[in-house]
């Protein structure tokens, strides 16, 4: 009798960020991070620059755990959610541990997007929600095997999930997302009238 398994499984972490009872106040931590954009010239300089939708503090700001209080706080939590994401990706990693590589403030005002990437060097990568104002952009995943597939047909509609091209993952506000690093990624143009804001990051191995 014929056998047909599923192999090389790519795992995508979906969760509550208070799922091991730490809740992160989230007003506070929404509050925060429009008062960071306001203040941050250098990162709004190089928003505009780089003709980068909205702001992002990735390229000015590396110490917001040290900052501000309620950044610390969400890194505890994280560090919480990334060794159970470890866990479940059975990972070796005999004498060292994963940490906090950089993690940075996402806002995207109505027609913003962030075109598809991954995160090079890094081992887990992920955003929390802050604000995901109705109607806004979800996460487009992409099957990793792209790239090789040359000649294949597409999938049929309705294709089992584990077999389509793309995934698009729509969390709520206080939810978590982990994925290994090397999964390539985007964000669809937000097509609502709020900010979508969010907080990324990465964690590498040492």
């Amino acid at each position: 009798m014929a056998q047909i398994k599923s192999l090389f499984a790519t795992r995508l972490y979906h969760a509550p960020l208070a799922e091991f009872g730490q809740p992160i106040d989230a007003e506070e931590l929404e509050n925060s991070c429009l008062v960071i954009a306001e203040d941050d010239e250098a990162g709004q300089d190089w928003c505009e620059a780089n003709g980068y939708p909205g702001y992002t503090s990735y390229a000015s700001l590396t110490d917001l755990p040290w900052r501000f209080p309620i950044f610390a706080d969400l890194v505890k939590v994280l560090d919480a959610h990334v060794a159970a994401f470890a866990e479940d990706l059975e990972f070796d990693l005999g004498e060292g541990k994963l940490v906090l590589e950089d993690l940075w403030i996402n806002i995207l005002p109505e027609g913003g997007m962030h075109a598809s990437h991954i995160h090079p060097h890094s081992v887990i990568s992920g955003t929390t929600y802050v604000a995901m104002p109705e109607g806004t952009s979800a996460l487009k995943l992409e099957d990793p095997r792209s790239a090789m597939m040359m000649a294949a047909p597409t999938r049929r509609k309705g294709a089992r999930e584990e077999l389509q091209p793309f995934i698009y993952v729509k969390p709520a506000v206080g939810d978590v997302l982990l994925w290994e690093s090397w999964l390539r990624h985007e964000v669809p143009m937000n097509m609502a009238e709020d900010e979508r804001i969010s907080v990324s990051f990465n964690y590498k191995w040492e």
